[in-house]
């Protein structure tokens, strides 16, 4: 363990932080008007590490290379690669949609993301050179996050989030998204729109009738469809963000034996902290996936469950040697700060805080145990948020949206930092 000392060493048990110093992957030449944002990693089997991010704010389009525009919101996506455990990294590629993650399947590279409708390149050569992008979908409009990719019998399986019906009227319209668990065989030419399969499609607005949710205070401030000038808003309860789950401890009240349920763990808009949005998707006989909310022992339903950082995006990984569940996310410590007397370096409600990444382990995705605090900017405008990890032996690897003193604000960050949490699974007790 690293992150404290024992009596015998003095008596000082404050928590230390398990990998605050890092290496910087990109850094903006314009912090001011060019972010870093949507780190994703994947380790390949030759041990190489891959990078992907994205950049927004009104300096892209000043940048080389392609770029999307998502109802006028310009972006452009960028590939690094590190042979060294991430002491050094290149540059490789630009790609023309955002929200991205990559991953393997089938011995090739894959970029999965989205600009308006979801899109896919590959490489064959470990992420040097990759194919133009394939549009997989004809409909919808798409979002998401680097979340986590599951693979189960010989598929892989992702989440993406359509906003239905391209509904904008909300001014932050998480209620109407709809997490959409996607399955491909691994085997399979996943640059073929064929070759995806989608789930049935649920929104939070209809799950969730929040106007007869009582006694645990969510929403926690008053919902708001339109923005209002001049304060903070709360936009109606919702999720997005989403990681999928599958339970493999037959004593799990959640687990399938079929090896057909899979779980979708979500960030909960709710205004407060520590819930995470759930819901379930079921693999029918003949290869249709429905989504429903889960249910307790009681038949009640369940759409929140407890989740350390649940109010922010978060990265799940599940990890076969120790047969735990590892979530990496925001701890949030001062949600109940009056909005009006927040620093002004703090960026919208008070649950949304961004510069601390903490790091707990669960054999059930339900009771979390503290790992350790990650890392910490020693400002809350200096931002290490919305992380993606990946295990790389004995180590687990973390690729942070960071930030510095020049930073725009805590949500606008100038820096893309990797953290190497060195013998992680010595945490676990």
């Amino acid at each position: 363990m690293t992150y404290h000392s024992t009596r015998e060493q003095g008596g000082d048990y404050r928590v230390r932080p398990l990998a605050d110093s890092f290496v910087t992957v990109y850094e903006s030449p314009d912090a001011g008007q060019l972010y870093g944002f949507s780190p994703g990693i994947v380790v390949l089997p030759s041990g190489r590490l891959l990078a992907t991010i994205d950049l927004g704010g009104k300096g892209v389009r000043e940048q080389d290379g392609p770029k999307g525009s998502r109802h006028g919101y310009v972006t452009q996506g960028k590939v690094f690669i590190s042979d060294d455990d991430g002491a050094m990294w290149r540059f490789t590629a630009d790609f023309p949609f955002m929200h991205a993650r990559p991953f393997l399947a089938g011995g090739s590279l894959y970029v999965l993301g989205h600009c308006v409708d979801i899109q896919i390149i590959r490489s064959d050569d470990g992420g040097e050179t990759w194919t133009e992008p394939v549009v997989l979908t004809a409909e919808g409009d798409w979002h998401q996050a680097p979340c986590n990719v599951h693979y189960a019998r010989g598929n892989i399986y992702l989440v993406m989030e359509n906003i239905r019906d391209g509904d904008q009227s909300h001014f932050w319209p998480v209620s109407c998204m709809e997490p959409v668990l996607m399955r491909a065989g691994e085997q399979s030419d996943l640059l073929d729109p064929a070759s995806w399969s989608y789930a049935t499609r649920l929104t939070a607005r209809d799950a969730i009738p929040s106007e007869k949710l009582d006694y645990f205070g969510v929403p926690f401030f008053t919902e708001m469809r339109d923005h209002r000038r001049g304060q903070i808003n709360c936009a109606p309860v919702g999720w997005l963000e989403t990681n999928v789950v599958q339970f493999v401890d037959p004593d799990h009240l959640w687990y399938d034996p079929a090896g057909r349920t899979f779980h979708l763990w979500m960030r909960a808009h709710t205004g407060g902290t520590g819930y995470a949005g759930i819901a379930k998707v079921v693999e029918e006989e003949d290869g249709r996936m429905v989504t429903t909310l889960e249910t307790a022992p009681s038949g009640k339903q369940i759409a929140f469950v407890p989740c350390p950082g649940g109010q922010m995006k978060f990265h799940i990984v599940y990890d076969g040697v120790t047969k735990l569940y590892w979530l990496l996310s925001s701890q949030s410590t001062d949600s109940m700060t009056r909005p009006d007397r927040l620093p002004k370096e703090r960026f919208d409600l008070p649950n949304n805080e961004r510069h601390r990444l903490q790091l707990h382990f669960s054999k059930n995705c339900i009771d979390w145990c503290f790992a350790g605090l990650v890392c910490a900017g020693p400002s809350p405008k200096q931002s290490r948020h919305y992380a993606s990890m990946a295990i790389s032996g004995n180590d687990l690897l973390v690729l942070s949206r960071s930030g510095d003193e020049r930073a725009a604000s805590a949500h606008n960050g100038n820096l893309i930092t990797f953290h190497r949490i060195r013998g992680f699974r010595d945490l676990a007790y």
